[in-house]
């Protein structure tokens, strides 16, 4: 059993920057990849970006090449999500989940945070 939870949401403006974190506890948790996911109103939830469970292999939506970047700190129990020239159309609620399997297929994720509020707005 896993507990997600994420942070570092909030309101910035179009060309802003933020990083959101996912706090992870649980028995053998880095044996795990984890994806960000993100879904706005109206709209499926989407895959984001996600990491292997040793960090060595990454993979983007093409929304977010270029401009985020996953990493992870296991000692921390900690992954990253650095977003960087955000956009309005970044708005979402950002979630982060895990699974044996890195995927940005959201079915392929076993265990979820509970989400926190990305607003991009001028």
């Amino acid at each position: 059993q896993l507990q997600l939870v994420e942070s570092g949401g909030g309101l910035v403006q179009p060309g802003g920057s933020l990083r959101l974190s996912c706090k992870v506890s649980g028995i053998a948790w880095d044996y795990y990849s984890i994806g960000w996911f993100r879904q706005a109103p109206g709209k499926e939830r989407e895959g984001v970006s996600c990491v292997s469970s040793s960090g060595d292999r990454t993979n983007y939506a093409d929304s977010a090449k270029g401009r985020f970047t996953i990493s992870r700190d296991n000692p921390k129990n900690t992954v990253y999500l650095q977003m960087n020239s955000l956009k309005p159309d970044d708005t979402a609620v950002y979630y982060c989940a895990a699974a044996f399997h890195s995927s940005l297929q959201a079915e392929s994720y076993e265990y979820w945070g509970k989400g926190t509020q990305v607003t991009v707005s001028s």
